[in-house]
């Protein structure tokens, strides 16, 4: 059973990687030293500590020499009761913004070639770690309700409105790209505003692979247990990201808490509810996805979004960013062609 420390919202736990406790001391001295971004470069941007380049280093996320121009800024909001972790990149006349949400057990730290290719097609690039993930707060890996990950990601809107450029666009990978389904199909007049241009789901999640056995497991369950184990697979034909996430990632975790398989089921439930969506939905799906139940959810999500439109890139696994070069260009050339 879970104590009362560990159920801290703002509790981090160490996880045991390759990179050993030097990873950890940095990761807690860069949480430390995260400021309340007020969203505006003239405020924010200052030089680099050195936690902070070592995060940049280690996650790959340091600017190469073509992008020396960009403005980058590190800090995090309020939003639900959490701290939330965030990014924004700012290149000069920018063409639009790009807000990108990550996926389970994610972080945005593993989202560096996306964020380079946004930006060298000249848009401003702001992104964030979800609640219990990342450097973010918040029990890890675990949420109440899914309704909470959407209230952080319409609060980050809100926080963009003066000083980033529309049109905005939005991509999110797996549960990103379902937080954003459910953010647009509960857009206006129901409860958020919906100031999204193009919104583009990677994978998105509806149900996982194999949902009705882990359906049946959770009923038995989900009154005894407070976690279960987490089983890595890789999810790329990317070996070096595979091994990354499995024994290199500090930031990853070895368990998945029950609440946020109820709060999946909730979603999966809440999704079959809604009514259509006229919003033209773009979906990116691998033919070689594991992960989620990839066949289904795109036959639901097309059935909620007559205006669907579908991209499937064949030979493509479930993490389509981190994919081996040549699909992850066609996952990239795909986004930009929208």
């Amino acid at each position: 059973m879970m104590t009362s420390a560990e159920n801290d919202p703002n509790r981090v736990d160490p996880v045991e990687t390759a990179s050993g406790g030097k990873a950890q001391e940095q990761l807690e001295a860069l949480r430390a030293s995260l400021q309340n971004l007020a969203f505006d470069v003239s405020v924010d941007w200052r030089a680099s500590n050195a936690a902070e380049s070592w995060y940049l280093d280690y996650y790959g996320l340091t600017l190469p020499d073509d992008l020396s121009g960009v403005r980058y800024c590190l800090g995090s909001y309020s939003s639900s009761g959490f701290q939330i972790a965030t990014h924004y990149w700012l290149p000069e006349n920018p063409r639009g913004t790009y807000l990108v949400v990550h996926g389970y057990f994610d972080h945005i730290g593993l989202y560096g070639h996306l964020i380079r290719y946004l930006l060298r097609r000249g848009y401003a690039v702001v992104a964030f770690d979800l609640p219990g993930h990342g450097l973010s707060s918040g029990e890890r890996v675990s949420i109440k309700s899914f309704d909470r990950y959407v209230d952080v990601f319409s609060d980050l809107l809100t926080q963009c409105e003066a000083h980033f450029p529309k049109p905005w666009n939005a991509v999110g990978q797996s549960t990103g790209g379902a937080i954003l389904i459910k953010y647009v199909m509960a857009a206006k007049p129901h409860h958020y505003p919906n100031d999204l241009s193009d919104v583009v789901v990677l994978a998105p999640l509806i149900r996982p692979r194999e949902w009705m056995k882990s359906l049946r497991t959770y009923k038995v369950f989900h009154r005894i247990l407070k976690k279960v184990s987490r089983t890595f697979r890789p999810n790329t034909a990317n070996e070096a990201f595979n091994e990354f996430l499995m024994s290199a990632d500090p930031l990853q975790y070895d368990y998945i808490p029950i609440e946020w398989v109820a709060s999946m089921k909730r979603w999966t439930e809440e999704f079959a509810a809604l009514p259509p969506c006229e919003f033209p939905l773009r979906v990116i799906q691998g033919d070689c996805d594991t992960t989620v139940d990839w066949r289904f959810n795109v036959g639901a999500i097309r059935r909620k979004f007559p205006n669907m439109k579908l991209e499937v890139v064949h030979g493509a696994q479930h993490h389509l960013v981190n994919e081996v070069t040549w699909l992850r260009d066609r996952v990239f050339k795909a986004i930009s062609e929208g």
